[in-house]
Parts: C-alpha cells; sequence; structure tokens
C-alpha cells in the first residue's frame, strides 16, 4: 500500500508539472512578492499530487495499472479545478 501512495503521488505531482507547461509554456519557478508568495510550479504539482493521493486511497487500485490510470486521472482532474478557479477570478474582475 505504501508503494501505491508514493507511486500515486510522483505521477500525480508529474502529470501536474505536464500540466503546468502546456498552459505557461515552460516551468516558472517560485518567488515572493510584497503581497503574496507565488508558487509556480509547485502549484500545480502539490494540486496533482494531493488529488492523486486522495484518489488512490478512496478507490483502492488492486493493480498497477488501476493505480496509474487513477492518478492520472486525478492529476488531469486537479489541472482542470484549478483552470476554472482562474477563469472565475478572472470573470468577477471583469464585472467589477
Amino acid at each position: 500500500m505504501l508503494a501505491d501512495i508514493i507511486f500515486s503521488i510522483v505521477i500525480g505531482g508529474t502529470v501536474g508539472i505536464v500540466g503546468h507547461v502546456r498552459k505557461n509554456g515552460k516551468i516558472i519557478m517560485p518567488r515572493k512578492t510584497k503581497r503574496f508568495i507565488y508558487l509556480g510550479f509547485l502549484e500545480e504539482l502539490l494540486l496533482g499530487a494531493v488529488a492523486a493521493l486522495l484518489l488512490v486511497l478512496y478507490t483502492a487500485p488492486n493493480s498497477t495499472v488501476e493505480n496509474i490510470l487513477f492518478s492520472i486521472i486525478a492529476g488531469i482532474g486537479g489541472d482542470a479545478v484549478l483552470s476554472k478557479i482562474k477563469l472565475l477570478n478572472q470573470s468577477e474582475k471583469n464585472n467589477e
């Protein structure tokens, strides 16, 4: 079970980084501004890893193939959620 957890975190994080590069065209490093800390690629990495971990813990896959598929699906889903949140924030700013 521990191997499944570690494997899902690695795959989900990798899918998160791939989604980050797909959106931005490059890897953006974390940086600190006056008001907040921008996580850069770590934001997508952490979101993909946590989403994959939660899905694998919830479903308890029986094989390595299921673990890989669930981790990839969760990483993509986490990326979609993050994109939707950013889109909603932009539309709220445009409406004001």
